[in-house]
C-alpha cells in the first residue's frame, strides 16, 4: 500500500492541519494583493514581476492543497476566505510602495508564525519549508523593486536612449503611482473637522453655548477654512508645475549651451551609481542622441525627477470640498438645538467624524484602522477641551 494512501487511512490531525489551512488562507489573501498591484502598476516590467509573484501564491496554495488531501482533509472553498473590504480599499487606494512594503513585512511574520516552526509531521514540514523558500525569494524581488528601478533585461549596448531613460525614470513613476486627489481630501476633511470643532468649543465656553454666536463662528469658520485649503490647494499644484516648468527650461539651456559638461555630469551620475567610466560615457553618448531623452534623464538625476504635479483646478476642488465637508459637521447640531444640548450633540457628531477620518486616513498610512481613528479621536478631545476652556477663561477675564 502507497504511503499516500497510508496517510489517508490514518489522518494527521490537529497542529499540521490548523498551520496549513492558516498558511493555505494566508496565500489566498495575498495574490489578491498582488493582483490588484498588478493592476494598477503603469510599469510594464513591474506589472510582469508583480503578476509572477501573484502566480508564486497561487503554486503555493495548490501545493498547501495537495498536503491537505494527502492528509484526508476536505478542501474548503476559496470563496469562503473573506478578504476585508479595508484591504481590498486599501490594495486599490494606498501608495503601491507602502503598500508593498507591509506586504513584504506581514510575509516576514508568516515566515517566522506559519512557516517558521515544526508541525511534527515530516512530510508536512517539507511542503512548509520549500513555501518558505519561495516566500523569501518574493520578499527579495520585491524588496528590489523598492530600491530603485527593474533593470532592463536587454544587455547594456543593446537598448535605445528611450529605454534607459525609462529604466532611470523607474523610481520615480513608481512613487508617483498613489491615491492622489483622494488623500488629499481626507487631509482636508482632517483640517476643516479640527478646526471648526476648536472654533466651535471655544465660541461655546466663551458664551455659555448661545446658538446664535455659535452658529455664526462656526458657519464663518468652516468658510475660512475651506476657501483656504482651496486656494491654498490650488496655489500649491500650480506653484509645483511652474517650478518643474522652470527647471526644465532652466536644464534644456544648459544642454544646449554647454553640451559636452552635461555628458560628462551626466556620465559622473551613472559612475557613482556603479557603472564604469566606459559604460557610463557609452549609455551617456546614447542617450545624446536623443535630446529629450537626454534633456529627461538630467532632470531626474539632477532634480530627482520633474514631477509636474496634479491639475490645480482639481486639487483646489478637492481641497475646498472635503474642508468644507469636514468643516460643517461641528456646526450643523447648532442648526435644530442650542445651550448645553447643541454643544453635547456637537461634541458627539464630531468625535465620530475624528474616529471615521483617522480610520479613513489609515487607507494610505496603512496603520492599524482603530488605533488610527482613536488617535484621530484623541486629538479632537484635546482640541475641543482646551479651546473650551480657554473660551471660559476669555469670558471670565472679560
Amino acid at each position: 500500500m502507497s504511503s499516500k494512501s497510508t496517510q489517508r487511512n490514518h489522518p494527521v490531525s490537529g497542529e499540521p492541519v490548523d498551520r496549513l489551512l492558516k498558511a493555505w488562507r494566508g496565500e489566498i489573501e495575498a495574490r489578491y494583493v498582488y493582483d490588484v498591484l498588478a493592476r494598477r502598476e503603469p510599469d510594464k516590467r513591474r506589472q510582469l514581476i508583480l503578476h509572477q509573484i501573484a502566480d508564486g501564491e497561487m503554486q503555493h496554495r495548490l501545493r498547501l492543497e495537495a498536503r491537505l488531501s494527502e492528509l484526508g482533509e476536505p478542501l474548503p472553498d476559496p470563496k469562503s476566505v473573506r478578504i476585508s473590504p479595508w484591504l481590498k480599499l486599501q490594495a486599490r487606494l494606498a501608495p503601491q510602495d507602502k503598500l508593498l512594503r507591509a506586504r513584504e513585512a506581514a510575509e516576514d511574520d508568516e515566515v517566522l508564525g506559519v512557516y517558521g516552526s515544526s508541525t511534527g509531521d515530516p512530510a508536512t514540514d517539507a511542503v512548509l519549508q520549500g513555501i518558505r523558500a519561495d516566500e523569501a525569494a518574493h520578499s527579495k524581488e520585491v524588496g528590489a523593486m523598492l530600491e530603485g528601478p527593474v533593470p532592463d533585461p536587454q544587455p547594456l549596448a543593446s537598448p535605445g536612449p528611450q529605454g534607459r531613460l525609462d529604466r532611470i525614470l523607474g523610481r520615480e513613476r513608481w512613487h508617483r503611482t498613489g491615491s492622489g486627489w483622494i488623500s488629499d481630501a481626507i487631509y482636508g476633511a482632517n483640517d476643516g473637522l479640527a478646526a471648526v470643532f476648536g472654533i466651535v468649543a471655544g465660541v461655546s465656553g466663551a458664551t455659555n453655548a448661545q446658538d446664535r454666536f455659535v452658529l455664526t463662528a462656526g458657519l464663518a469658520g468652516a468658510s475660512a477654512s475651506a476657501l483656504s485649503m482651496g486656494v491654498g490647494a490650488w496655489l500649491a499644484a500650480r506653484s509645483t508645475s511652474e517650478v518643474a516648468a522652470a527647471n526644465l527650461a532652466h536644464e534644456r539651456r544648459e544642454l544646449e549651451e554647454h553640451p559636452a559638461e552635461e555628458k560628462e555630469e551626466l556620465s559622473l551620475f551613472y559612475q557613482l551609481k556603479g557603472l564604469d567610466r566606459k559604460d557610463a560615457d557609452e549609455l551617456v553618448e546614447k542617450l545624446a542622441r536623443n535630446p529629450e531623452a537626454m534633456l529627461q534623464t538630467l532632470a531626474a538625476e539632477e532634480f530627482g525627477g520633474l514631477d509636474p504635479g496634479g491639475n490645480p483646478w482639481t486639487a483646489g476642488l478637492a481641497g475646498f470640498v472635503s474642508t468644507a465637508v469636514g468643516a460643517i459637521i461641528p456646526v450643523i447640531p447648532f442648526f435644530f438645538v442650542g445651550g448645553t444640548t447643541g454643544v453635547v450633540w456637537a461634541a458627539g457628531v464630531s468625535l465620530v467624524a475624528h474616529f471615521l477620518v483617522g480610520a479613513a486616513k489609515s487607507l494610505f498610512t496603512l496603520r492599524s484602522w482603530w488605533s488610527s481613528g482613536l488617535e484621530m479621536t484623541l486629538a479632537g478631545v484635546i482640541v475641543g477641551g482646551a479651546t473650551f476652556l480657554l473660551g471660559i477663561v476669555f469670558k471670565a477675564s472679560t
